[in-house]
């Protein structure tokens, strides 16, 4: 999933805290940058305003906050994640109960894979 450049920008702009750089959204791991590509993928399609992101975001961070994250910028994304997660199930796209599905073959289906090789997801990591 490729980083739309003026989308990525906009998005920085309107989500305070982004781990940035000069250039724009800063990621660690390669999830993160396909967390960040969703979430402006459904943004454009108009599932969520910034705004809305914005405060779920805000609410998982204050979440984790409270179970003891030391909120030191290392979990940012696993934020990111759990509070799109979380829009997608509340607007209806998804289920928690599908989303963790697809979480468990995605598991499966690394646990498989040679390193180096890509993913790919089949019926049996369904299972």
């Amino acid at each position: 999933m490729a980083l739309d450049a003026q989308a990525a920008a906009r998005a920085a702009a309107s989500v305070p805290g982004l781990p940035q750089d000069a250039v724009g959204p800063v990621f660690r791991e390669p999830w993160e940058a396909q967390a960040f590509a969703m979430t402006l993928a459904l943004h454009d399609r108009g599932l969520f305003s910034w705004k809305e992101w914005a405060e779920a975001l805000a609410l998982e961070i204050k979440r984790a906050q409270a179970a003891g994250d030391p909120d030191t910028g290392e979990t940012y994304y696993q934020h990111w994640l759990a509070a799109l997660e979380r829009l997608v199930a509340q607007k209806g796209v998804a289920t928690r109960d599908t989303l963790v599905r697809y979480r468990d073959a995605w598991d499966h289906a690394c646990e498989r894979t040679l390193h180096g090789q890509p993913i790919e997801l089949k019926p049996d990591d369904f299972r």
